[in-house]
């Protein structure tokens, strides 16, 4: 099942990012572009790890307002890599179902394969980290247990999860389901969609 791969290449991207365990880490692919699907699949969860991160520094109080602005902008940054990154995934299997006949009762999916596997690769941060608090030594029973709790929740979803995207997979193959990418045209970072970038120029 292609949500097989998927989970163990962001297992091993979240394993590698926390062996240095800091967002300014030189990146090197996992993968060679002639690997495309897994070349791809390793850079958007590394995208969302060094994010995830990102959202954990800029949250603390204490925090120098000069930095937080300079890493809102790398947030910022981020969130368009991983749209971009959610293109690119959704446009490798627009080729690589291009001949597929689409039947005349074929129905569109609510999201993309790509977005299913972005929901993906979040969940399967949520489940390292819930994992870690589930066995953190220094943390309470009260806490550990609660935190046990949810990461059972967690794998059961990453299991629903992973069901689906394969199902939307296979019918997309067979035909029963049809696909479009819809560019996100984000207007924030264009300088002439948001009016205060358009105002400076």
């Amino acid at each position: 099942m292609f949500t097989d791969k998927a989970n163990k290449i962001f297992q091993e991207v979240i394993k590698k990012y926390h062996v240095i365990n800091t967002v300014d880490q030189p990146f090197e692919n996992g993968y060679l572009e002639s690997d495309l699907i897994e070349h791809l699949l390793y850079r958007k969860c590394w995208i969302d790890t060094v994010q995830w991160h990102y959202e954990d520094i800029i949250r603390d109080p204490q925090i120098d307002p000069v930095a937080a602005l300079k890493l809102k902008r790398q947030i910022d940054a981020s969130n368009q890599d991983r749209t971009d990154m959610v293109e690119y995934i959704d446009s490798y299997f627009l080729e690589k179902y291009k001949d597929v006949t689409v039947k005349p009762d074929a129905t569109i999916n609510t999201e993309s394969p790509a977005w299913g596997i972005d929901r993906l690769s979040i969940l399967a941060l949520k489940v390292f980290h819930m994992n870690e608090e589930a066995t953190r030594e220094d943390a309470s029973e009260g806490h550990k247990a609660a935190c046990k709790k949810k990461l059972d929740v967690l794998l059961e979803q990453r299991v629903d999860l992973s069901t689906a995207i394969d199902t939307l997979l296979s019918d997309i193959e067979k035909g029963d389901k049809y696909m479009k990418v819809y560019k996100q045209m984000k207007m924030y970072n264009d300088d002439e969609l948001n009016p205060v970038l358009r105002s400076q120029k």
